[in-house]
């Protein structure tokens, strides 16, 4: 017997960890079926059986997330780590999942007038080039776009993995398997199918530079630690292997790129409001709240478990990022003259602002930014929700112009597309203001008080164009020709209840929530 036999027989068989990877091999395991019932299955029934994977798929998911509470282990041999924070951010991303799958199953409801004009935001054939006859051919046969919930499924899948993941190369790969689904349902959008491409294709090439950052990152840190666990490269950087070694700052500052393209940082914020108006709106929603979610997830894991000794090199870098997001995106956010795109520079001032709590690296901040980001991703995926309703003859009215009077004819939409804003601009009695003054005080508390001043002075800016829209819809008079607010279907309904019902209770009583979040601890180095 050879000694490479020998030694084969003497190692240990590869454990996988099933009960830990249970709510990721779930929803993988649902993506699978669902590209299966694309294939195999009558177009007639895809929808409701892909509505009903989806979403059971989902819940079964997040359940095992609960049953996993408490639970603290490495899985896949050192590649993912469960902890408190992974199994919080992988509830959160399941739970906005579970109301992105409500809103994308929005298809056609009945307005008013008697006209039918349908609310599905896809197109009813991907592969048609945009006005040919394939197209209108697709339409009028009532043809339903069913491959964006196996995408989306997918895309969740990824964003389970990026958080957890303890090695880089793991990381990579979540990053690259959530935003190939992305890349492609931004392109989907059933009007403007043009504009709708056009930000897929920003995305995708603006995308892939990121990920090559990031990867070039990985290579950097891999030569300076020797590995590309977190933990590996954080005992390096604490024995004081070369602190200052140019293979460790440039691959730093390399990562951190790739991060910051995802979570929307100045200055790698310049996709952000053309993917974000182009995109399908539900897709939008789900961009803006689920990935927001997992990079800053992500964000936490790096800095936190492998590079906290590298603070005096990486947190000086941060401050300036965080400034400039939270100014520019509150100061080009007044400037918009288009409700998504307001939206857009909205999600960048909030990325500054849960930078401040990534910032802080302390428990404090860790609590905070998890609450942030739970709060945040309701109010976000409400308030592209209700955008959605909002209609006229050429789809979507997303003209800020074209919102004049809209709470004087829909009360009950005006009134919830208000409370949504409200919590954006940080107002008591919601989730973000509770939100905003968890980050805040988790900064003063790492003594980055000179941040939260200038949060402050973003706040206040951006509470300007937050009231602009709410005083435009109630006590502006709506034109002759004034969109209409479509009754949207029972799922989406829930979807927007949730999100209004979860946005007052984490503003009126947000204890329990934030006691779960500090419950979760530290992250398992």
């Amino acid at each position: 017997m050879s000694t490479a036999t020998v030694l084969a027989l003497a190692s240990p068989a590869p454990s996988i960890e099933w009960g830990m990877l249970s709510p990721m091999l779930i929803v993988f395991g649902v993506g699978v079926i669902g590209v299966l019932v694309e294939a195999f299955l009558p177009r007639d029934s895809r929808y409701l059986c892909h509505l009903v994977l989806g979403i059971g798929g989902l819940a079964a998911a997040f359940v095992a997330v609960v049953l996993l509470h408490g639970s603290r282990g490495f899985a896949v041999s050192g590649a993912v780590a469960i902890d408190g924070p992974t199994l919080f951010l992988q509830g959160t991303i399941l739970l906005v999942g579970i109301l992105t799958i409500m809103i994308v199953a929005e298809r056609r409801v009945e307005i008013t007038r008697g006209e039918r004009n349908g609310i599905d935001a896809f197109t009813p054939q991907a592969s048609a080039v945009p006005g040919s006859v394939a197209e209108l051919e697709a339409t009028k046969a009532g043809a339903v776009q069913t491959e964006v919930f196996p995408l989306t499924i997918l895309a969740i899948g990824g964003m389970l993995i990026f958080p957890a993941a303890n090695d880089l190369l793991t990381m990579f790969v979540a990053l690259e398997v959530f935003s190939l689904p992305l890349y492609l349902l931004c392109a989907l959008a059933r009007r403007n199918r043009l504009l709708s491409q056009e930000s897929a294709v920003k995305y995708f090439l603006l995308g892939a530079f990121s990920s090559a950052f990031f990867l070039f990152g990985i290579a950097m840190l891999y030569g300076y630690a020797g590995t590309v666990q977190l933990s590996g490269i954080g005992d390096a950087i604490r024995k004081g292997n070369d602190a200052g070694d140019p293979l460790l700052l440039i691959g730093i500052a390399l990562v951190a790129v790739g991060l910051l393209f995802k979570v929307g940082a100045v200055p790698f914020h310049s996709w952000i409001p053309d993917v974000y108006q182009g995109a399908p709106t539900p897709i939008t929603a789900f961009m803006a709240s689920a990935t927001k979610i997992a990079a800053f997830g992500a964000m936490l894991r790096i800095f936190y478990v492998a590079l906290p000794d590298a603070r005096a090199d990486w947190r000086p870098i941060l401050w300036g990022v965080a400034i400039l997001t939270m100014l520019v995106g509150a100061i080009l956010a007044v400037t918009q003259t288009d409700v998504k795109r307001m939206l857009a520079y909205s999600s960048v001032a909030h990325a500054g602002f849960i930078l401040t709590g990534v910032i802080a690296l302390n428990d404090s901040g860790l609590k905070a930014t998890l609450f942030y980001l739970l709060a945040y991703g309701f109010s976000t995926l409400g308030a592209f929700a209700v955008v959605s309703l909002v209609r006229d003859k050429t789809g979507e009215a997303t003209a800020m112009s074209r919102w004049a009077g809209v709470g004087r004819r829909s009360p009950a939409t005006g009134a919830v597309f208000s409370l949504f804003l409200l919590a954006f601009a940080g107002i008591p009695l919601t989730s973000g203001f509770v939100s905003k003054f968890a980050v805040f005080q988790a900064a003063a508390e790492g003594g980055a008080s000179p941040l939260v001043i200038v949060g402050v002075i973003s706040s206040a800016i951006a509470a300007f164009f937050y009231v602009r829209v709410i005083v435009l819809m109630f006590f502006s008079e709506p034109t002759a020709d004034a969109p209409t607010v479509v009754t949207p279907s029972l799922l989406t309904s829930i979807a927007i209840a949730f999100c209004a019902g979860a946005t007052l209770a984490l503003g009126v009583l947000p204890q329990s929530v934030l006691d779960l979040a500090s419950h979760a601890g530290q992250f398992l180095h």
